[in-house]
C-alpha cells in the first residue's frame, strides 16, 4: 500500500484496522459486503418515510446519517458552507461537495458511533427509541440513484479487452490502434439513462447491417450485452481550462460504484464509424446503489501493470494506483432455477488507472463537476473465463456459454438478469460494492 500524494491521518487509518468490530452483528459476519471497515454511502427512502435522504450501509441495515445528524451525533465540521441538513437531501451531491476533509470527518465519527469497543457509540447503541429511527434493515430500504451526474465519461482502459476486441475485428498482430498505449481512449456518454440497480432496461432498437444485405434494416438488437465496469465519482470538480494534474486527480474522486454499461453489438458495428458509438450504448447504464468511497478501498491499493511505452508527463504519478477488487457477473435467465457464474476477473488488470482518466479527461481544459460519472471500460483479465463481456467470453457469439439451468448463451436474450457483484477481501472481513442487476425486457414493437 503506497500512495505518497495521498497520506492517511492517524483517525482515518483505525478505521480501516481489521479487528474493528461493531455493536450491528450483521456486519462482523465474515462474508457481509458492508462491515464496519466499509461504511458505503447511498441514497434511501422507506414505506413509512419516502423522502429520500442519505444513509450508510453497514451489515443488514442502513444507518440515516439526517438522523444522527439532527439528534447531535454526526457532526460537519464548523465552517462548512452548505452543510445545513446536507443529509436530509435526494442526492450525496451537496454533501460530496462539502470536501475531502468533510468525508473523512464523518467516516471517523461513524465509525466510531457504530465500532462495539468505543465509548462515543453507546447513546446510539442504548438508546432504543434513537436506534430505531436511525436504523433501517436493508430489506425495507428502497435504494435511489446515489447521485445526480452532471456528466458521464466511459473509457476503454483494459489492454486484453481491447486486444480481444481489436484481434476479433481487425488484424490480431495489430489489434491495438497506435494511440491506445499512449492515453486513455474514452467518449463521452449519456448521463440521462444511468439507472440504479434493479431497473429493468428494455431491448434497444435500431439501424442493423446484416451482412447477406446491401441497406441496414431496423429492428430490435439481436447481440445485446453487459460490460463488466467500475465507475468513480466526481468529488471536486475543476474549472474550465484548469487541468488536474495526475498526481493530484484522486483528490478529486470520492468513491466507486459497480457498472454495467449495456450494450448493442450489432447497431455499434454498424454505426461507430467515424465517430464511435452512439445509440448503441445510450439506452441504458446500469449503476450499483452504494459508494464505496476511496479511503474504504485504501487498505486494497496495489501496483498498477507496468506501461510501456512510458506514458508522457502528465500522465505520470508516483506510487501504486490500482486496487485490488475482485469481480464476478452471474447471468440468471427467467425460467431458471439459478444463475451461472459466467466471468470472474479483477479491477487491478486495469492498464490505466482511475487517476490517469481523470487526468487525461481534463488536460485540454475540460471541467468536470461533482457527481460526474466515470466508467472504467470493460474490465477484461488475462484468461478466458476472465473476460468482462459475452463479446469476449463467447467470441461473438461463435462459443456459446453452457448454463447451469441449461441451454447456452451467445447474447443476452429476454428475461435474462444480470448481477455484477464486486468485493475486496481483508483479513477476516471484506469490503463489498454490494450487487449491481439489471433484466431485460423485450424491444418495443
Amino acid at each position: 500500500m503506497s500512495n505518497p500524494s495521498n497520506p492517511i491521518p492517524a483517525d482515518l487509518q483505525a478505521t480501516f484496522d481489521p479487528q474493528r468490530k461493531s455493536w450491528i452483528e450483521s456486519a462482523n459476519d465474515a462474508a457481509c459486503d458492508f462491515p464496519i471497515q466499509n461504511l458505503p454511502f447511498g441514497v434511501f427512502s422507506t414505506a413509512s418515510h419516502e423522502n429520500a435522504r442519505v444513509g450508510v450501509a453497514i451489515g443488514d441495515s442502513v444507518v440515516d446519517l439526517a438522523v444522527l445528524h439532527e439528534a447531535g451525533l454526526l457532526r460537519v465540521p464548523a465552517g462548512s458552507s452548505g452543510a445545513e441538513n446536507v443529509f436530509a437531501r435526494a442526492a450525496l451531491n451537496d454533501f460530496i461537495a462539502l470536501g475531502r476533509e468533510v468525508w473523512r470527518s464523518v467516516r471517523v465519527q461513524l465509525s466510531s458511533l457504530l465500532a462495539r469497543d468505543t465509548t462515543s457509540g453507546a447513546t446510539l447503541r442504548d438508546d432504543a427509541g434513537l436506534r430505531q429511527r436511525a436504523l433501517v434493515k436493508l430489506a425495507d430500504a428502497k435504494l435511489h440513484l446515489p447521485v445526480e451526474i452532471p456528466g458521464y465519461t466511459d473509457f476503454y482502459s483494459s489492454k486484453e479487452h481491447a486486444t480481444n476486441v481489436g484481434s476479433m475485428f481487425r488484424d490480431p498482430k495489430n489489434a491495438l490502434l497506435p494511440n491506445w498505449s499512449e492515453m486513455p481512449i474514452g467518449y463521452n456518454g449519456r448521463a440521462s439513462s444511468v439507472v440504479v440497480s434493479g431497473t429493468s432496461v428494455r431491448r434497444p432498437n435500431g439501424q442493423l447491417k446484416l451482412p447477406d444485405q446491401e441497406r441496414p434494416v431496423f429492428g430490435a438488437c439481436r447481440k445485446l450485452d453487459i460490460e463488466l465496469e467500475t465507475g468513480f465519482i466526481v468529488g471536486r470538480g475543476n474549472a474550465l481550462g484548469e487541468p488536474i494534474a495526475c498526481e493530484n486527480a484522486e483528490a478529486h474522486i470520492f468513491g466507486m460504484v459497480l457498472l454495467n454499461d449495456w450494450s448493442a453489438r450489432d447497431i455499434q458495428q454498424w454505426e461507430y464509424v467515424p465517430l464511435g458509438p452512439f445509440n448503441a450504448k445510450t439506452f441504458a447504464t446500469t449503476i450499483s446503489p452504494w459508494v464505496v468511497t476511496l479511503d474504504a478501498l485504501e487498505p486494497f491499493r496495489v501496483a498498477q501493470p507496468v506501461q510501456e511505452p512510458q506514458p508522457l508527463d502528465y500522465l505520470r504519478h508516483a506510487g501504486n494506483h490500482a486496487f485490488d477488487i475482485a469481480l464476478e457477473v452471474l447471468l440468471h435467465p427467467e425460467a431458471a432455477s439459478e444463475a451461472t457464474s459466467i466471468a470472474r476477473t479483477n479491477f487491478r488488470h486495469m492498464y490505466w488507472t482511475m487517476a490517469q482518466q481523470l487526468a487525461h479527461h481534463t488536460v485540454a481544459g475540460c471541467n468536470t463537476r461533482v457527481g460526474d460519472l466515470m466508467g472504467s471500460g470493460t474490465i477484461s483479465g488475462p484468461t478466458p473465463d476472465s473476460f468482462g463481456s459475452l463479446l469476449e467470453l463467447t467470441w461473438n457469439g461463435k462459443n456459446p456459454l453452457e448454463l447451469k439451468s441449461g441451454g447456452t448463451r451467445g447474447f443476452i436474450e429476454d428475461g435474462d438478469e444480470l448481477t455484477l457483484a464486486g468485493w475486496c477481501q481483508g483479513e477476516g472481513y471484506r469490503v463489498g460494492f454490494g450487487e449491481c442487476v439489471g433484466k431485460i425486457l423485450p424491444a418495443l414493437k
